[in-house]
């Protein structure tokens, strides 16, 4: 099954400047909704590969959103190079390609996977690195009062609309060995599924994702604007000789589950290296998350679920109670596990997934005979949500049925936010002009006549504001836009569930069928539910 937003994916992702307002093309990053989709264009040429070393594993946690200081011996900008233990447990890296795409709630999901972690040997990269201030956190109301110049931020929200306006930029608390860009993740990556015997690998990695043609074409963008695509880490681990499990918490995550294939494509057959992947969305839709509010109780994201689902607690840090969480009665909590409790609890606007749905889907008989599979995770969400959005587990088909309604409403306001955004680019036009016949340079800051031609005409330029009725109508259009985007993500979070358990429903259904079916696809298949139900590194 596939959502209809697969196609808005691969709209906003390629920039298709016809459909979008010069205010929507600047944060089509999904800043709007919350979401973990990239806002940067590809960098020009790559990025130099950074040894890396294990961050240490009695490393402080990380302190709360007071002041904070550069990691020791640390400069700002700094490139840090160390050298790395092949036979670390777990790399954790994470982060925005800019500052202003790298929001405080990463560094906090970065930060409690840490704490998790931290009693094994593991590397934590992050961002620009350590000593760079490059945590986006979001000002109160108070701090913006002091700061923010009203008649400064009209203009900049017209003339060079983009995120981060309203936050101020800060050093990380977390002990950082290095940058996270694409060079760093994917060397430490190599060196350490190369040493032999050590043991499985856990690679959890968090920020932003974008999509492209095909789910093998997926990229996480990090530091510096590189890209970590599906296939730089299929040449990495078709190699390896450690098994590794992985855990992506970006916008088209899923794209990442085609490691389920050797190469990441299908058509190669079952990937010959032990490796599984748990996912926070699906290759063609967002995920919530990568919020600049450092208030835990005000974000949500599959990270949140997920980590704190691993510490036995739900996504406020509040205990629950182990049948909730221990699906098998292990008396312990599995990745797969704390994904399951995300898909159920989780309120955003992702549709978690895995590798093994993803090799289900490609190698599972359409019809035919079918065997009972013991696949308690998914049973749970089928239980869980059905019963929330009354939809009865005996008759499958009303979820699919309920997605669909969804899903032509998502359309119908897509076809109504396109006339609203076009709307919005004609208000526009007309009030840039009027302003800029009466001060030509209005709307570039760094021009030389800008700074005394603003303070000479700051009073007219109120008094313009407050009347004109051209810029009226933008701000009225404008307001217009972003009603339409609220409303598209309700419908979008609501969808997400009845995707989730719509998924839920097939996946059982095709594990019956492809176990009746038996052979070295079954196996394939036990052997990702295997590693996809193996423990943390703790």
């Amino acid at each position: 099954m596939r959502s209809l937003w697969g196609m808005r994916a691969v709209i906003l992702s390629a920039r298709v400047g016809p459909l979008l307002t010069h205010r929507a093309a600047a944060l089509v990053a999904g800043s709007l909704l919350l979401g973990c989709a990239s806002e940067v264009a590809p960098a020009p040429g790559g990025v130099a590969e950074v040894e890396t070393a294990p961050a240490s594993p009695s490393a402080a946690a990380p302190r709360s959103e007071g002041e904070v200081k550069p990691a020791p011996g640390s400069s700002v900008g700094a490139r840090v190079e160390v050298t790395i233990d092949p036979s670390l447990r777990w790399i954790i890296a994470g982060g925005g390609s800019l500052p202003e795409s790298n929001q405080v709630s990463i560094e906090q999901d970065l930060g409690l996977a840490l704490r998790l972690f931290e009693g094994s040997p593991g590397l934590l990269l992050f961002a620009g690195g350590p000593g760079t201030r490059t945590v986006q956190v979001q000002r109160d109301a108070e701090e913006l009062a002091e700061v923010e110049d009203p008649v400064a931020m009209a203009l900049a929200e017209l003339f060079s609309p983009r995120g981060g306006r309203g936050a101020r930029y800060r050093p990380t608390t977390l002990p950082v060995a290095a940058e996270a860009s694409a060079s760093s993740v994917l060397g430490a990556l190599r060196r350490a599924l190369a040493a032999p015997g050590a043991g499985p690998l856990f690679l959890y990695v968090a920020g932003h994702g974008d999509v492209g043609g095909a789910p093998r074409d997926n990229t996480i963008v990090l530091w510096g604007q590189s890209r970590l695509s599906v296939g730089d880490v299929a040449e990495v681990v078709d190699v390896g000789a450690r098994p590794l499990a992985l855990v992506l918490t970006t916008c088209f995550s899923g794209g990442f589950a085609e490691l389920a294939f050797a190469g990441a494509e299908p058509g190669q057959g079952a990937a010959k290296t032990p490796r599984c992947g748990l996912f926070a969305s699906t290759w063609d839709l967002e995920a919530s998350g990568c919020d600049p509010n450092p208030d835990r109780r005000a974000q949500e994201g599959y990270g949140l679920h997920f980590l704190e689902a691993l510490r036995g607690h739900d996504r406020d840090g509040v205990s629950l109670p182990t049948a909730e969480l221990d699906l098998d009665d292990d008396g312990k909590v599995s990745l797969l596990e704390a994904h399951t409790r995300a898909r159920i609890a989780a309120l955003g606007i992702g549709v978690p997934t895995t590798t093994s749905e993803r090799w289900l889907r490609e190698v599972a008989p359409a019809g035919g005979k079918s065997v009972d599979v013991a696949l308690p995770e998914e049973e749970a969400v089928i239980q869980a949500l059905g019963a929330e959005l009354g939809i009865d587990p005996a008759e499958p088909a009303l979820a699919a049925e309920a997605l669909a309604v969804l899903e032509r409403g998502i359309d119908e306001h897509k076809g109504a936010l396109l006339e609203a955004q076009l709307a919005e680019d004609r208000a526009y036009s007309a009030a840039a002009a009027e302003l800029l016949g009466r001060w030509p340079v209005l709307d570039d800051p760094w021009h030389p006549d800008f700074a005394t031609m603003f303070q000479a005409e700051r009073a007219a330029i109120v008094s313009h504001l407050e009347i004109d009725a051209t810029y009226r109508a933008y701000l009225d259009a404008r307001g217009e836009v972003d009603r339409i985007q609220v409303e598209i993500g309700d419908l979008r979070g609501e969808a997400a569930r009845y995707e989730r358990l719509a998924r839920a429903i097939e996946t059982r259904a095709l594990a019956g069928r492809l176990a009746a079916r038996g052979g070295a696809d079954w196996r394939h298949y036990a052997e990702l539910l295997a590693c996809e139900r193996s423990l943390p590194p703790v």
